[in-house]
């Protein structure tokens, strides 16, 4: 009795493609480039200009001269700039060969990733004119999440100002944060 099987030929009508690995697709992320002094704009312009996605957040603040008093918009977390990209070799060139750019942040010599969330919300409050300011980096707190308005689903620590309550948005990679007065909107723990 013999056990062996004929041997079967694979479908003619079914296709199988195969993908390189070299080929894989990787969603673009946020990081962080540090600037030099008052070169955010500058950078950013430049990285637009490559057709890089970008995001530059900006505050107004009103200035005091002798003759005038004028709102200008400043970086909200100077010496930094954020680039949305799948970070290969040739990007990152592009990057460092910019002006104004000192590098990205990086641990181990790898730029390092921010979660979208946290750029999502920084985004939220820089569309909207609410009176954001730059603020000291805060890890103390009760995390809570905004319910309801214009900044509903906002994510950040509750802090108590002078009977005032502002809510503390923070870049955890970069240490820096923004804070804005929630007075008059719910908020719940997370």
């Amino acid at each position: 009795m013999n056990n062996t099987l004929p041997a079967q030929s694979p479908p003619t009508d079914r296709v199988v493609e195969t993908v390189p690995s070299t080929a894989k697709m990787e969603t673009p992320r946020w990081y962080a480039i540090r600037t030099r002094g008052r070169s955010e704009r500058t950078v950013d312009a430049q990285l637009r200009a490559h057709g890089l996605e970008t995001f530059l957040p900006l505050y107004p603040e009103v200035r005091n001269w002798s003759d005038r008093r004028k709102e200008i918009k400043l970086p909200l977390f100077t010496g930094y700039t954020f680039l949305r990209a799948t970070v290969s070799a040739e990007i990152r060139s592009l990057v460092l060969r910019s002006a104004g750019v000192l590098n990205f942040v990086n641990g181990l010599g790898k730029p390092l990733t921010i979660p979208d969330r946290e750029i999502e919300d920084i985004q939220l409050l820089a569309a909207r004119p609410m009176g954001i300011s730059p603020c000291p980096f805060v890890t103390i707190g009760t995390k809570v999440r905004v319910r309801g308005g214009a900044l509903d689903g906002l994510v950040g620590i509750l802090v108590g100002r002078n009977s005032d309550c502002s809510l503390v948005v923070s870049v955890e990679l970069i240490q820096r944060s923004v804070a804005l007065r929630v007075q008059g909107y719910e908020v719940c723990p997370v």
